[in-house]
């Protein structure tokens, strides 16, 4: 049975035979880390430790995307399955509890209605023609997620677009903590709000003010953007986690091979606040797309495509 990493560990840590091997296990993890190349004995000696693990609670554990110590549980289960990224970029499994199982994902659109039913919705009657207006309108009726909007835009607008270049690091931080805190019946409906014009379309756009935490000076090469979020253990739960979720599948009616695309969209949302940040590409359209080139490729102008693709031509997403 899955269980949360963290108390897995420390289960691990209290039987001596489990301790040696996930300490074994940790030095694998850190040497993938460093970039320093393992000799053919210390390969096999990381992936015996993997398989002495056997059925234990640490080798089928996962962590939620809204507990208190996220990064902690996901270096966990990177430290378990270190062999999974070995020279590969497609991760094989999501580090992260399935999105069903986690009761906060689940929308109470009967207490949405209860809070707009209490206010002036004359402000509301007049969005119609802006949904992504009348989104943020909504969002203001909660207190936390009106909070935590202020606190990703002052962030992620100080310094963007003038000389000064703005704290990447800090907007993505506050991005992630709007996503992670904030009940999906108000994320949602800013992000993904349907629109008919070019306005609406805008606002829709800079959403996650991509001034800061999109666009670069210049597109960086999309190889340099996937180190960038191998390097991170968020970034590479949340890539894996995308990877799970959104697979097309061209012989499949809905595109999708998890035939879930409300488990895509949380996926993809996941995605917002790491190096990897997706966007719309424009004012008119739902098309979106990484935030990278993959000119100058060489050799590896394949591989950079697929990484690009998975957002640009993802039937699924």
């Amino acid at each position: 049975p899955s269980s949360d990493c963290i108390a897995a560990e420390q289960q691990c840590l209290s039987d001596s035979t489990c301790n040696a091997t996930y300490r074994i296990l940790e030095n694998c993890a850190l040497a993938k880390t460093r970039l320093l190349p393992l000799d053919h004995d210390s390969r096999v000696r990381c992936l015996n430790a993997e398989l002495d693990l056997g059925n234990s609670s640490l080798l089928h554990c996962r962590c939620h995307r809204r507990m208190k110590r996220q990064e902690h549980c996901l270096r966990i289960f990177w430290t378990v399955h270190s062999s999974m990224t070995d020279g590969y970029f497609n991760l094989e499994t999501s580090p992260y509890e399935n999105p069903a199982n986690e009761e906060h994902w689940k929308t109470d659109y009967n207490k949405l209605a209860a809070l707009l039913s209490g206010k002036d919705c004359s402000q509301l009657a007049g969005d119609a023609t802006n949904p992504c207006l009348k989104a943020t309108h909504v969002c203001n009726l909660s207190k936390k997620c009106v909070r935590l909007r202020t606190d990703y835009a002052s962030t992620c607008t100080r310094g963007a677009g003038s000389e000064d270049t703005c704290d990447r690091r800090k907007c993505h931080r506050g991005l992630r903590n709007f996503f992670e805190k904030v009940p999906e019946e108000f994320t949602k409906r800013i992000l993904f709000c349907p629109c008919q014009d070019e306005l609406c379309g805008e606002r829709r756009r800079k959403t996650i003010v991509p001034d800061c935490s999109f666009q670069y000076h210049t597109k960086p090469n999309c190889l340099w953007l996937l180190d960038s979020c191998l390097e991170d253990h968020i970034c590479k739960s949340r890539l894996a986690d995308f990877q799970q979720n959104c697979q097309p599948a061209d012989m499949s009616p809905d595109g999708c091979s998890q035939h879930n695309h409300a488990a895509c969209l949380q996926a993809y949302m996941g995605m917002i606040g790491t190096p990897m940040t997706p966007n719309y590409v424009s004012n008119s359209s739902v098309e979106i797309s990484l935030w990278c080139t993959c000119e100058s490729s060489g050799n590896q102008k394949e591989k950079c495509d697929q990484i690009l693709g998975m957002f640009e031509n993802n039937k699924c997403l």
